[in-house]
């Protein structure tokens, strides 16, 4: 097997097709004995033509222009040639001729990238989720058009500038259904959204280089709203006549004890509930979010939820462990029930996943571990944030108990200098 390579670049004119004296230039590129020649697009006079330098006669303006072009054209021939070895290509004269010109590189754009996340992520990604990157997508070519004046851009001319310039268009961007801003954190996800796609197309070599290197979101901190045990037990002891109101009451205590998200709850059926490893009875279900198995033990009060919608006429209906409705309305329906509860709070539904989280389980003693597998997240540090939020929690009943202690001393104290007088 042959292992070096001759590899020469040799500038000549076509004279036998000169018209008007004009012959076209040519760079001639051989490899081991193979040639081929590239037209460079320039003309020249045969009598100014200097063969045996390859280049043409003289210091006029125009003599300068041609020949500096030559030299340019000669550099960026052989650093194809040096591009192709350094990647270990295989080397030809036509190989050299398509890095050249460009033509072996296919230069992808971002409609491209949109197109393969979207085909190679629809069975994938839950259509919730598919559904955010498309809204992120569209924000996306809004600002493309906006920004540039076209419907699309290449992949390699992304980078740090074009990231800002994106993050500044969702900050100053207004809803059409409200006028109102997009939130810090909401930006962020868009952020990431486009940086998930960017990576991919990264790892698939359709671009050289990662435009968000220097790029480093921050995100808003918020506070994981929960209930207190004072007030998930108050919500627990709230009697209505209103039926909506009790099977939303009794949706909200479910999910408390059991972490389950809306949708899934919406999604149980009496299949999901099996004997587990202990010889009880578990719900055993997937997050619809995450494909995640989840496995959970039936405490009393969800054992009680059950035997109670056992045989409901709209849980029979829909073929549901337990009565549906649409998030909105449960949402809406809430509201009724925290100010019949005289609660302050926002109550919404997400709230009795966060509730399970601290009230119910880590408040109790439940180690983090098992909380995070409860709770069917795929990384520990998606469950730590309710374990800060124990912290805090720990941290303020304890300043509470520094101002009793303060006051009872001060009450102490004057006493003892009341029973001194």
């Amino acid at each position: 097997m042959k292992t070096t390579i001759t590899f020469s670049i040799l500038i000549w004119i076509n004279s036998s097709r000169a018209k008007d004296n004009q012959a076209e230039i040519f760079a001639r590129v051989t490899v081991n004995q193979r040639r081929v020649n590239i037209s460079l697009k320039r003309k020249v006079n045969i009598d100014s033509w200097d063969k045996a330098k390859s280049r043409v006669k003289g210091n006029s303006q125009e003599a300068r222009v041609i020949n500096i072009y030559i030299e340019q054209s000669q550099a960026a021939l052989f650093q194809a040639y040096q591009d192709l070895k350094a990647e270990r290509k295989i080397i030809t004269a036509e190989a050299v001729k398509s890095r050249f010109l460009g033509t072996d590189q296919q230069h992808y754009s971002l409609q491209n990238i949109i197109d393969y996340h979207n085909d190679n992520h629809a069975h994938k990604l839950h259509k919730a989720t598919l559904g955010l990157y498309k809204t992120t997508q569209g924000y996306l070519l809004e600002f493309i058009k906006k920004e540039y004046g076209t419907s699309d851009i290449y992949l390699r001319d992304l980078n740090y500038s074009f990231v800002i310039k994106f993050d500044n268009f969702l900050r100053a961007y207004k809803l059409s259904r409200n006028k109102k801003r997009i939130r810090g954190n909401t930006i962020i996800k868009h952020i990431q959204r486009l940086r998930k796609m960017v990576t991919m197309a990264f790892h698939i070599e359709w671009i050289i280089r990662d435009p968000f290197v220097k790029y480093k979101p921050v995100f808003e901190k918020s506070e994981r709203e929960f209930l207190t045990q004072i007030e998930l037990q108050n919500i627990e002891n709230y009697e209505t006549d209103i039926e909506r109101l009790d099977i939303v009451k009794d949706l909200f205590i479910f999910s408390c004890y059991t972490g389950i998200a809306y949708v899934d709850v919406m999604k149980l059926t009496k299949d999901n509930v099996l004997l587990g490893i202990d010889g009880g009875q578990w719900i055993i279900t997937k997050r619809t979010k995450t494909n995640t198995p989840v496995k959970i033990p039936i405490l009393e009060t969800t054992q009680m939820l059950i035997d109670k919608y056992k045989n409901n006429i709209r849980a029979e209906i829909t073929g549901t462990l337990l009565p549906t409705l649409s998030n909105q309305k449960l949402n809406s329906y809430l509201k009724e029930i925290a100010d019949g509860c005289k609660m302050k709070k926002n109550l919404t539904f997400h709230m009795a996943r966060h509730t399970f989280a601290t009230t119910v389980t880590l408040t109790n003693g439940v180690p983090i571990e098992t909380v995070s597998k409860l709770l069917g997240h795929t990384k520990l540090s998606t469950t730590q944030i309710y374990a800060k939020v124990i912290e805090r929690k720990v941290s303020d009943d304890m300043n509470a108990l520094k101002l009793i202690l303060i006051k009872n001393k001060e009450e102490n104290d004057l006493k003892n200098s009341e029973s001194a007088g």
